[in-house]
């Protein structure tokens, strides 16, 4: 198999010499869109390499995009499942040192990965038009000079039954709609893309967004057993932060400490506040500050507080969130998100976004206890939705007779599985990845890890992920091995292409710290173990 796939990557290469560089408002592909290529079955494994080029910071990088599919195999060597990937693979003179590679994947669960990968860093990327309204197509693809392919190389990865991806001989979707399966599908297509592409002695990262941060920490310990492959990541990069789920269980607060300065960056944006400040740093320091402090003891005491107790909190919140004293002291200090979302701008006639709350929508009636909709959804369904039919079966001449789901959501329906076995072989209710993610760094403590966070996020909310990451209990030199960046963007924090540039910066210094820091380190230290 590993014979074919460098053949046909060769003879891709020999016809691409020729190919002239490539223009940054329309990258060109080596193979002809129209060309009728036979679809290839769903349980073989496939690749149909792509000669391209995108110029970054002035350089010409010129690159095989390869679309395909790999077979996982359980333990018994049975097939379970063909797993599509998109990999961006830069050329390597003769001699080069070996590239980085950067698995990505979105998250869900249920997801596919064509936002990751149409809307940030690969090659190519949607043509966003500034602001936050977006136009029925037609859409345009072009060359992204934002793109990391200048870092690492690149494999983007659709979860089994999303995308193109597919269950294959007995198994059914159902056997991977848990944390633990899900993992482990990955870690079987990562390993097998490794040994395809003969990429075991690459640096490698991961990098995951949403409930993606759960599957990549998780992985991360994973992928580092003798059993799970003995891979020791140089780096993993979160995006949008969602690792412990159990603190959103009725009854424990720690949710909705988590949300109100999101909400407060809400307020801010849509200038609903009576005093508002010019920025919002340092002011949301001083309202994380408040949310842990005068916040968390009153919601602490529960029946204890007193009445000016809690009228004096309900009034602070509403001066930080613009939502009326008498609706917080009416939901006992305990604002939910849809209930936020609906209230902010109820007065215009408008709803927030869960996934970007600077986009706005309009409810059929303003009453109601949460918005009929997520305009951020809107907002990408038609880029999204066209873009990667578009890409995959026209730009990339990829054949096939499925259809691409952009996720499985109504597949799985509340059915999936968020218990796992933690690494102290403990089955968790509700997984806590920052525990996996805390062991895999003190283990190797090489490892760099990059949080990226959006300001106007509701669904993974930063002040959540700083109480995820800050809250593992790993030492003082190791806990500089982790960088938080933010942005004024939501979830999707690369949608914003205003803020683009700087999602490039903070990944370069990510990609060039991590190499410095292998690069003078003689050899792994003595803490891990071989368990």
């Amino acid at each position: 198999m590993a014979v074919r796939y460098r053949r046909k990557c060769l003879v891709a290469a020999i016809s691409a010499l020729s190919c002239p560089a490539v223009a940054q408002d329309a990258p060109a592909m080596g193979r002809d869109a129209a060309t009728v290529v036979p679809a290839p079955s769903t349980d073989t494994e496939t690749a149909h390499p792509t000669r391209a080029a995108v110029t970054v910071n002035g350089r010409v990088i010129r690159y095989t995009a390869t679309p395909g599919k790999l077979i996982i195999r359980n333990d018994d060597g049975d097939r379970i499942a063909s797993i599509f990937y998109v990999a961006y693979v830069a050329d390597r003179a003769p001699g080069e040192a070996e590239r980085p590679l950067t698995f990505l994947f979105n998250g869900g669960p249920g997801s596919a990965s064509m936002f990751l990968h149409l809307g940030s860093i690969a090659p190519v990327r949607i043509d966003f038009p500034r602001g936050t309204t977006i136009p029925p197509a037609p859409y345009r693809i072009a060359a992204n000079p934002y793109t990391l392919l200048d870092r690492t190389d690149m494999v983007f990865i659709d979860m089994v039954g999303a995308g193109y991806s597919r269950t294959l001989g007995k198994a059914k979707e159902a056997d991977f709609w848990s944390v633990d399966s899900d993992i482990d599908a990955f870690a079987r297509a990562i390993r097998r893309y490794l040994t395809i592409n003969n990429r075991w002695n690459s640096p490698k990262y991961l990098f995951g967004e949403s409930y993606g941060t759960t599957r990549a920490t998780g992985l991360a310990y994973k992928l580092s057993r003798l059993d799970g492959g003995g891979i020791k990541l140089n780096g993993i990069i979160l995006l949008g932060v969602n690792l412990n789920h159990g603190i959103y269980q009725p009854g424990f607060e720690e949710s909705h400490i988590g949300w109100l300065p999101s909400y407060a960056a809400t307020a801010w944006y849509h200038n609903r506040l009576t005093d508002r400040p010019a920025t919002l740093e340092p002011w949301l320091t001083q309202v994380r500050e408040w949310a842990r402090g005068p916040y968390a003891a009153v919601l602490a005491k529960g029946h204890d507080a007193t009445d000016e107790e809690r009228g004096a909190i309900a009034r602070q919140y509403g001066a930080l969130t613009g939502i009326p004293e008498q609706n917080v002291l009416d939901a006992h200090l305990r604002i939910e998100p849809g209930a936020f979302r609906k209230l902010l701008l109820r007065d215009r006639g408008l709803t927030v976004s869960r996934l970007d709350s600077r986009l706005t929508g309009q409810d059929n009636s303003g009453l109601g206890g949460e918005p009929e909709y997520d305009a951020t959804g809107s907002f990408n369904a038609g880029p999204f939705g066209t873009g990667i039919n578009l890409y995959l079966t026209g730009q990339l001449g990829y054949a096939t007779t499925l259809d691409y789901r952009p996720n499985i959501y109504s597949r799985i329906q509340g059915r999936w599985d968020r218990s796992h076995i933690g690494p102290t072989g403990g089955r968790m209710p509700l997984a806590n990845t920052a525990q996996d993610l805390s062991r895999t760094m003190r283990e190797n403590r090489f490892m760099k890890v990059l949080v990226l966070n959006g300001y106007y996020d509701l669904a993974t909310p930063f002040f959540k992920a700083e109480y995820d990451i800050k809250r593992m209990q790993i030492d003082r030199e190791l806990q500089r091995n982790i960088r938080f960046e933010y942005f004024g963007s939501g979830h999707m924090i690369y949608t914003n292409t205003e803020e683009m540039p700087a999602f490039k910066r903070a990944l370069d210094r990510f990609y060039d710290e991590a190499a410095a820091t292998t690069a003078s380190s003689p050899g792994q230290s003595d803490h891990a173990d071989q368990d």
